[in-house]
């Protein structure tokens, strides 16, 4: 278990986890911990994640967790391993509670289901309303600013977890960006199913199959996020000259094909190993970017290659004209990439009033990537002292580089807590 504790009227957070067999017990065990955690002051938020060796017991997690809390909002989702009280669980049964009591914050929990998502061409009330389950026609005679600046005065945070067959999750966190620019958006893709219907999203009593879940934090809250890609760059920045939609054709007036060759040719054996089965394109962020530095770079899967063109197919969208540099990853740089990363948090001044922490990463991290449990937790706790933290292992993380929200992969995406002021 693990406690900020900050005082009776204070921001508390507490993280537990058990990796007891039986559903039951293993979420009895983890609320008698939240409970010991918060010092019996009643959570405003539970955020829980249960491994799928728990799968025959999915619909019973929320009515478990309401009787364990009552009145409290509940949010969370099925997992491939989960995340709490210090310990990463994987390849085995967990249940992960993080819980918080949030004086001067107003908590909602909403569902979304897909079709109920406005199009990418629609305006920022549309949005907005859907968030907040208002009618538009309160937003008639009022200027797309008016509600702007209503909606960012009210909405802060955004805790999201989409399921990954029935979601178009890329369409909303693109819409959750446009009308609440200024909002943090952090979670995860539940994870633990391989097929439809067999990833479970928890929204206070209720247990769905489809759809996305949103936590929504406004008042007294700041949310800041770290994301660690854990790659590392080779070569140098190039221009793409050709291409469109997820193919470059060109890099500097060159075949993409025959830099990416000449690029393998300068690596060292080690390095040139890695090119083998790790190798990524990253894309500037911010296309038009005159400065910009490594952790800039929104770092994208190579999907294939016409060997008679030339070209490359990459797992998004580019544009003539963006800056695009090849990334390594491997575990040496990953663990360099999230420390480098908290430190530079660490210098912060408001680091030090960080209460709590959710931790999104990906499956193919953790023991898979490091060879040892614990490792981001440990690093996490190095850096940030006994902060709690919670979450799981996801089929894709959500979470912002420069200042727009992504699902990534390979990543571990970290939302930090604290109060405002």
């Amino acid at each position: 278990m693990e406690i900020a504790y900050d005082g009776g009227n204070e921001m508390t957070w507490a993280s537990s986890v058990s990796d007891d067999p039986e559903l039951t017990e293993a979420l009895s065990a983890a609320a008698v911990s939240i409970r010991e955690g918060l010092r019996g002051r009643p959570p405003d938020l539970v955020i829980a994640f249960a491994s799928e060796h728990h799968r025959a017991g999915y619909t019973n997690v929320a009515r478990l967790l309401a009787a364990e809390f009552p009145g409290t909002r509940i949010v969370g989702c099925s997992a491939g391993g989960v995340i709490g009280g210090g310990e990463e669980v994987e390849h085995r049964p967990g249940v992960s509670l993080t819980a918080a009591a949030l004086p001067g914050v107003s908590v909602d929990v909403i569902r979304i289901r897909n079709e109920e998502l406005p199009g990418l061409d629609c305006s920022p009330r549309e949005w907005r309303a859907l968030v907040k389950g208002e009618d538009e026609s309160r937003f008639e005679g009022r200027s797309e600013r008016e509600e702007a600046d209503e909606g960012e005065e009210d909405v802060e945070h955004f805790i999201l977890f989409a399921d990954p067959y029935s979601c178009d999750a890329e369409r909303l966190i693109q819409g959750l960006d446009y009308a609440f620019p200024s909002s943090i958006k952090i979670g995860g893709i539940a994870s633990g199913g391989q097929v439809t219907g067999y990833n479970v999203l928890f929204r206070d009593e209720e247990v769905f199959q489809e759809g996305a879940v949103l936590a929504v934090l406004k008042g007294k809250i700041e949310c800041d996020a770290i994301v660690a890609q854990g790659c590392r760059p080779i070569g140098v920045p190039m221009t793409v000259t050709a291409g469109g939609n997820n193919v470059i054709r060109t890099l500097d007036g060159r075949p993409a094909l025959l830099v990416l060759q000449e690029i393998f040719e300068t690596l060292d054996p080690r390095d040139r190993e890695l090119f083998r089965n790790s190798l990524f394109l990253g894309l500037l962020s911010r296309p038009y970017e005159e400065e910009y530095g490594p952790g800039d770079f929104l770092v994208r899967n190579l999907v294939g290659v016409d060997p008679s063109s030339g070209a490359l197919m990459i797992g998004a969208v580019v544009k003539v004209g963006q800056i695009v540099q090849f990334h390594l990853r491997d575990a040496e740089t990953s663990a360099q990439d999230l420390e480098l990363l908290l430190d530079h948090y660490t210098t912060l001044p408001l680091s030090e009033s960080v209460r709590g922490a959710l931790l999104f990463s990906c499956l193919g991290r953790g023991m898979y990537l490091y060879g040892r449990p614990n490792h981001d937790t440990d690093l996490f706790r190095e850096k940030l002292g006994n902060i709690p933290v919670g979450g799981f292992f996801a089929n894709g993380e959500i979470g912002p580089i420069q200042g727009t929200t992504y699902i990534h992969g390979y990543t571990s995406a970290f939302g930090l807590f604290r109060p405002k002021g």
